[in-house]
Formats: C-alpha cells, sequence, structure tokens
C-alpha cells in the first residue's frame, strides 16, 4: 500500500475495488493553530493516527467534537479509535483538579465519552490509546490517578517533554492483548496519568514494571481494548492498528 505522504503528493490512486477498506473513525481535537497567514481554531490529530490506519489496510475519518449524538455518525464507520491529548477534566470523574493536570477540554471529554458509550453499544472495534484509554475508563465509571510522580515517586513514564520514551510492559496471558503482542511488549509511552479504579467490566491485563495498568480489555467484547502508550509512533509497530483493521473488516 502506498504511504500517506504519496497520496498527498498527488500519486496515481488505484481503483476502488482494488483496495477495499474499512472506515476508521480517529477522534480528533479542536486547538488553536497556525496555518499560512491563519491562526484560528482548527479541527487536527498528529499524523501518526492517519499514517497507523492507512498502512494497516484502513481509511481514516476524523471524528472531531460537534453538539449532537455520535451515534448517528458511528453507524457508518467500522471501527474506532479513541486518541491521545491533553488530560481527562477531573470533573468527569467527581474529584477535584490536581496543580498538574491540564485545564479541562470539557466539549473534547463529553464528545470522547459519548463516543464509548455509542461503540460499545453498536458493537464496533474499539481501540483507545492514552488519553482514550482513559476517556473509556471515566465512561465506564472508573477513576484515574491525576499525577503518577505523586503514586510511584518518578515521572519515567514522560521522561522528555513532547516525546515518547520506550517502557517494558507485561501482558496476562490469555488476552486480547497478548495474542497480538505477545506476553512482553515494549510501548513508547508519554503520559502522567493512569487508570486507579477500574470502570464496570473493564480488566487490567498490561502492566509495567512499576504497576502502572499499561493495558486494559472490555469483558465479553471481540475488540474493546485500550493501551497506555502510542502505536501510531513511529518508532512502534502496527500490529494493534492491523488486528483493530482486521477486525473491522
Amino acid at each position: 500500500m502506498r504511504s500517506g505522504h504519496d497520496l498527498l503528493l498527488g500519486a496515481e490512486l488505484p481503483p476502488l475495488s482494488a483496495r477495499p477498506a474499512p472506515l476508521i473513525a480517529l477522534s480528533a481535537y479542536v486547538e488553536r493553530a497556525c496555518f499560512g497567514v491563519w491562526d484560528e481554531p482548527a479541527a487536527l490529530l498528529p499524523y501518526g493516527y492517519v499514517s497507523a490506519v492507512t498502512r494497516a489496510g484502513g481509511h481514516p475519518v476524523l471524528l472531531p467534537p460537534v453538539p449532537w449524538d455520535p451515534r448517528e455518525v458511528l453507524e457508518v464507520v467500522d471501527a474506532l479509535v479513541l486518541t491521545g491529548g491533553p488530560d481527562v477534566g477531573p470533573g468527569t470523574y467527581g474529584a477535584e483538579p490536581h496543580d498538574q493536570t491540564d485545564p479541562p477540554r470539557q466539549e473534547r471529554d463529553s464528545w470522547e465519552v459519548a463516543l464509548c458509550h455509542g461503540a460499545l453499544q453498536q458493537g464496533l472495534p474499539l481501540l483507545a490509546i492514552c488519553r482514550g484509554l482513559q476517556v473509556l475508563n471515566v465512561a465506564l465509571g472508573g477513576t484515574l490517578h491525576q499525577h503518577l510522580p505523586d503514586v510511584l515517586g518518578h515521572d519515567d513514564h514522560r521522561p522528555v517533554p513532547g516525546r515518547t520514551a520506550p517502557n517494558q510492559v507485561t501482558l496476562k496471558p490469555g488476552s486480547r492483548a497478548a495474542s497480538i503482542l505477545g506476553e512482553r511488549t515494549e510501548g513508547r509511552c508519554h503520559h502522567h496519568q493512569a487508570v486507579d479504579r477500574l470502570g464496570r467490566g473493564m480488566e487490567a491485563v498490561g502492566f509495567a514494571v512499576d504497576g502502572t495498568v499499561e493495558a486494559v480489555e472490555i469483558t465479553g467484547r471481540d475488540f474493546a481494548l485500550g493501551v497506555q502508550w502510542h502505536p501510531e509512533d513511529a518508532q512502534a509497530d502496527d500490529r494493534l492498528f492491523v488486528a483493530l483493521v482486521g477486525a473491522a473488516r
């Protein structure tokens, strides 16, 4: 398959019949951005997510927050990826904000919680990444550690701002995650929050060396998986996205 950069550069597209691709929805941001002479709010997402879905054989569709029920659009896509980003607002799970917690993005929080419920109600394959795992946990009634250094005494899960770092993860034998990645894997991490109390129907299936929950699954679902690391990172592999696209087919 051609890379996303080939497509952007205008390479000739193969006929549709030669590239059947499930539609993979990606939750997107609304953030202020500068491009050309413009400085204004924009719907955006790091291109790594788009590239990873494309390499895995899916067709990416961006879903920025909009003021209506997302279940209507979820009816026409084949899978959902909840993407990374700023901290989930503590008010979403009934907590007061820590002084290290990002300012809340209430519209995005509400939108992505609704996406979670809609995807689960419709039985869509779901991959939740970093913040996405935290949103999924909160949507199902769980809570978060707002600042891991307070819990662990170190900040090894985000040692350099703006860069992911390798983290060794042990996955539970027999879990969906282990069937895709094996019982030991390396994740590229950049987070200072993590699961505290698990949401309803969720199981922790992956752990860092320090005990931090790094992967969760929803019991009884064919594909409802969250990881605290960034599989879309250029230094990671595509196995989770390939598995998601396979489930979407």
